[in-house]
């Protein structure tokens, strides 16, 4: 009999006698029948086995204590390799990410490092030499990335948790994907030291975990101040009122791909209704600007940065469409990066207006989720349309919540991602957990 692979259930199961062994052993039989795209490395059984009778005769009150998690392979673990989804970059790692250390001192269970759109770029899961993972309900259509694998682990029973990064939306839109939650948090608060940056001014560590509370008992553990880090932030405690109002779209602005999405959408709408929420019609129009500017203008110059020595000198080993991506840097002068902030100031005075009037905002998290086929045919164009409504968030520095929301017709799961200004971040969770309380049958 496998172990179930929540927190909830696998703390029960610890308080009811099972080993962390055990529970390894059965982590250990899934991988091994598993689609092997959804790994870069994983971490040895022998390893992980000892690694786990360590934690069984240590003490069993660590808030993580044999949890198993996954990390995607832009976050060091020392001893193994990052690649960053490229081969001719990878470097073994001497030290874990700050992030990385704090989950294991809390007792979490590391079983690999998982596949990723190649140096983080993209939303779809195909942009990598080491496969590509695909939706858990469906192998034609695409797992979203970048955090591919991260978000499969979980989905699958492959952990309890994992660790993405979110730059673009890499944290929601692989979660909308495969029925799961991801936790974009505010940016800061897990720290990025050993974290291979994508938009370093941008990034964030993201959370994949099977509910709200859980995802949040994770950032509970792997937030907190770290000097390594120029852009570590201490957290702050804002709430959300009783009587909240929250933005949604007018329907000019509901640009989905299928039938469903209308409905759908509505669907959720009333359910936050429901938990005490004043739904209010906004314009998206400026955060639409707002998240075009992220590919669209100077900010893929920050890409060119984070890899620029090793971009001049292997070129030819990066992923054909990552390539174009990240080159195409070299078209931006430092008079675009300031002409870039100027509009991204003015624009964020426009959404200020919006915020004036809602506490947070619901929004689908894709418009639709595309085949392989359909990302091979048009991969730049399938890719932008992903990030419609999330490639905005971190400009804004807000904090979001992937949640399920349905299922449309053809069996694949709707999601939908409540986003509030920064440090909102558990009562946007509380909220998430209300709402997916709402959701279940």
């Amino acid at each position: 009999m496998q172990t179930a692979l929540t927190i909830s259930e696998l703390r029960d199961a610890y308080s009811g006698g099972l080993s962390p062994v055990q529970a390894a052993r059965d982590v250990l039989a899934r991988r091994a029948i598993a689609d092997p795209a959804i790994w870069i490395e994983p971490v040895p059984d022998d390893v992980v086995l000892a690694r786990a009778a360590r934690l069984a005769e240590g003490p069993k009150d660590l808030p993580l204590y044999g949890i198993p998690f996954a990390v995607k392979d832009n976050i060091d673990v020392a001893g193994m390799s990052t690649s960053a989804g490229c081969p001719a970059f990878a470097y073994r790692a001497d030290e874990s990410a700050t992030v990385v250390r704090r989950l294991e001192a809390a007792g979490a269970l590391l079983v690999g490092k998982t596949n990723l759109d190649q140096f983080a770029t993209g939303l779809v899961g195909t942009r990598s030499p080491y496969g590509a993972p695909r939706s858990v309900f469906s192998a034609a259509h695409v797992s979203g990335g970048s955090s591919s694998g991260s978000a499969i682990a979980v989905a699958a029973g492959l952990a309890s948790f994992s660790l993405g990064t979110d730059t673009a939306g890499s944290g929601r839109v692989p979660a909308g994907f495969n029925n799961i939650v991801g936790v974009k948090p505010t940016r800061g608060l897990i720290s990025a030291a050993g974290v291979v940056p994508a938009c370093r001014s941008l990034d964030c560590v993201s959370v994949f975990a099977n509910d709200a509370t859980e995802g949040m008992a994770v950032l509970a553990v792997a937030q907190g101040f770290d000097a390594a880090d120029p852009y570590s932030r201490r957290p702050q405690a804002r709430t959300l009122p009783p009587r909240f109002r929250f933005g949604v779209l007018a329907a000019k602005d509901q640009a989905f791909d299928h039938a469903d999405g209308p409905a759908l959408y509505a669907a959720a709408i009333a359910r936050l209704a429901s938990l005490g929420g004043v739904a209010v019609e906004i314009d998206y129009a400026p955060f639409n600007e707002v998240a075009l500017l992220l590919y669209q203008g100077p900010w893929v110059a920050e890409r060119l940065a984070a890899i620029k020595s090793f971009a001049a000198r292997h070129a030819d080993a990066m992923d054909p469409t990552v390539r174009r991506i990240i080159l195409g840097a070299r078209d931006y002068s430092a008079v675009d990066a300031f002409e870039g902030q100027y509009r991204l100031q003015a624009l964020k005075q426009m959404t200020d207006t919006a915020w004036g009037t809602m506490d947070l905002l619901l929004l689908p998290t894709t418009p639709g989720h595309p085949t392989v086929a359909a990302v091979a045919a048009d991969p730049i164009g399938a890719n932008a349309r992903l990030g419609l409504y999330t490639n905005f968030v971190n400009f804004l520095d807000c904090c979001a919540i992937a949640a399920p929301a349905g299922f449309k017709a053809d069996g694949l799961p709707f999601g939908v991602t409540l986003i509030a200004p920064a440090f909102h971040d558990d009562a946007l969770a509380v909220l998430a957990g209300r709402f997916a309380t709402e959701t279940a049958p």
